[in-house]
């Protein structure tokens, strides 16, 4: 089942996805436009958990660097990186 996400909520998560690093600008912003209306609330709500920690802890969990990512979100990075997370 699906979750809607009203357009206010919609684009706070999309401010949300701006970051000082370009590279999860991009990984972000394209993860929530092509995919995040597709997913389940439990999985929307990891992306938005994700979107709470810092640039350089993402980047490093993206990156496969680090695996000390919280458990909320897990779910997120598992579909934003593969099954790795």
């Amino acid at each position: 089942m699906t979750a809607t996400v009203d357009a206010a909520d919609y684009k706070r998560l999309r401010w949300r996805c701006r970051r000082g690093v370009r590279e999860l600008d991009i990984l972000l912003t394209r993860f929530l436009d092509e995919r995040f209306d597709s997913l389940d609330s439990s999985v929307q709500e990891s992306f938005a958990a994700l979107l709470e920690c810092q640039d350089p802890d993402v980047m490093d969990w993206v990156m496969g660097r680090r695996n000390d990512y919280p458990e909320r979100c897990r779910q997120a990075l598992r579909l934003l990186v593969g099954e790795r997370a």
